[in-house]
C-alpha cells in the first residue's frame, strides 16, 4: 500500500479547484478574482478592532446569531430563515453533504463557477452540465434532467449574465429537488431571488458578503430558506464556522448599506466603461451584471494575452479549459486599474 492509498480514488483523480493566482510582490494590478476595489466600511475596521481582546479564548457563537440579527434587517427575513457559513462556498459544500448519496445527480447550466465540479466529485455525485444557450437564457430541459440538487448562478460566473426571475420561480415550481441560486454577485445586479424563499420550500438562496461588501477576506457566507430546510442543512454544518472577527465584521458590514450601495454604483458605471473599451478592441462581452466581465474572441485562445498582461504587471483570469479559453474574465477595479489594463490591451491584444 502506497502513502496515499487511504484517499478516495475519487478524489486523487480530481484536477481539484484553483482560484485565480495571488500576486507575489512588486507593483499589481489584481483583476482576476473579483474582489471589491474599495474598502468596506468604517464600522468594519472598528468592529475588527473592538475584538481584539481577551475574549478570543472563547469559541465564537455557532449560531452567528449577531451576524444572522443584523442580515434579517438587512433584508426584512425572520432570523429562521438564515444560515451562516465561512463564505457561500461552505454552504455550497453543506448543501452537498446534506443532500447527496453516492450516484445522485445534481444539475447546473456551464460554463459557470467551477467549485459546484469539485464539490460534486467529493460527494461521489453525478454531474449533468447543459450548456447555456447564446442568449444565456436557462437551458432547456433543465428541470427534466431530475437532479436532486439544481444550481443555478445568477447573475453567473464567468460571463455576469442573469437568467429573469420569473425564470427562476417556473424553474423552482418544476423541479423535484432543491433549487440553489447562488447570488453571490447579486448586489450589482438589478433583481434578485430572495422573494422566492418565501413561496418555496425547495429553494436555498446564497449570498457572500466578498463581493459587494469589501469582505473577502473575512470568508462571510448567507443562506436564506425556509426553516425546516435550514434545521436539516445545520446539522451537518461545522459547530464553529465563523470567527469571533468575522461575526462582528459581517454585522458591522450589513449596517452599512448606504456605503454599499455607493461602491456598487462605482463598479457599475466603470463595468459599462470597460464593456465599451473591449468591444471597440473586437472582444465580444455579455452584459454583465456583476463585477467582472467576460471578454472573448471567438476560437482565438486568449493565453497569450493573459500572459503578457501578467508580463506587465496586470493579472485577469484565463481558464484553459474547452469553451472557455478564448476568454478573459476581467475583475473591476478602480478607473485607474482599469485605465492601465486598457493601455496595455490594444497592442497585447491586437488581432
Amino acid at each position: 500500500m502506497s502513502s496515499l492509498d487511504f484517499i478516495r480514488p475519487a478524489v486523487r483523480a480530481m484536477a481539484g479547484y484553483m482560484p485565480g493566482e495571488q500576486p507575489q510582490g512588486g507593483r499589481i494590478i489584481k483583476l482576476n478574482t473579483n474582489e471589491n476595489p474599495y474598502p468596506p466600511s468604517p464600522r468594519v475596521r472598528e468592529a475588527i478592532a473592538a475584538c481584539a481582546s481577551d475574549e478570543v479564548r472563547l469559541y465564537p457563537d455557532p449560531r452567528a446569531t449577531a451576524l444572522r440579527t443584523a442580515a434579517a434587517r438587512r433584508y426584512d427575513l425572520p432570523l429562521d430563515h438564515i444560515i451562516a457559513g465561512n463564505g457561500s462556498d461552505e454552504l455550497l459544500a453543506i448543501v452537498m453533504r446534506a443532500c447527496l448519496d453516492p450516484g445522485d445527480r445534481v444539475v447546473y447550466p456551464v460554463p459557470t463557477y467551477s467549485l459546484y465540479d469539485t464539490l460534486v466529485e467529493i460527494a461521489g455525485a453525478t454531474v449533468v452540465r447543459l450548456p447555456w444557450p447564446d442568449d444565456y437564457a436557462l437551458p432547456a430541459g433543465i428541470a427534466a434532467a431530475a437532479g436532486r440538487v439544481t444550481i443555478v448562478c445568477n447573475p453567473n460566473a464567468p460571463s455576469g449574465t442573469c437568467v429573469p426571475i420569473e425564470a427562476l420561480v417556473a424553474l423552482a415550481e418544476q423541479v423535484r429537488g432543491l433549487l440553489v441560486i447562488d447570488e453571490a454577485y447579486v448586489d450589482f445586479a438589478a433583481d434578485h431571488a430572495l422573494r422566492l424563499v418565501h413561496r418555496y420550500d425547495n429553494v436555498l438562496v446564497l449570498r457572500t458578503l466578498s463581493k459587494s461588501y469589501s469582505l473577502a477576506g473575512m470568508r462571510i457566507g448567507l443562506g436564506f430558506g425556509q426553516p425546516a430546510l435550514l434545521a436539516e442543512l445545520g446539522k451537518v454544518k461545522d459547530s464553529y464556522n465563523l470567527s469571533r472577527v468575522s461575526l462582528a465584521a459581517g454585522a458591522a458590514a450589513l449596517g452599512d448599506v448606504e456605503l454599499m450601495h455607493a461602491h456598487v454604483a462605482r463598479v457599475a458605471a466603470t463595468r459599462a466603461r470597460l464593456t465599451t473599451a473591449l468591444q471597440a478592441l473586437d472582444y465580444a462581452v455579455p452584459p454583465s451584471q456583476a463585477n467582472f466581465v467576460l471578454a472573448r474572441r471567438s476560437g482565438v485562445d486568449q493565453r497569450p494575452v493573459y500572459e503578457r498582461l501578467k508580463a506587465q504587471g496586470i493579472l485577469v483570469r484565463y481558464f484553459a479549459t474547452p469553451g472557455l479559453a478564448d476568454a478573459l474574465r476581467i475583475s473591476v477595479g478602480t478607473d485607474a486599474e482599469i485605465d492601465a489594463l486598457l493601455a496595455a490591451l490594444p497592442e497585447i491584444a491586437t488581432p
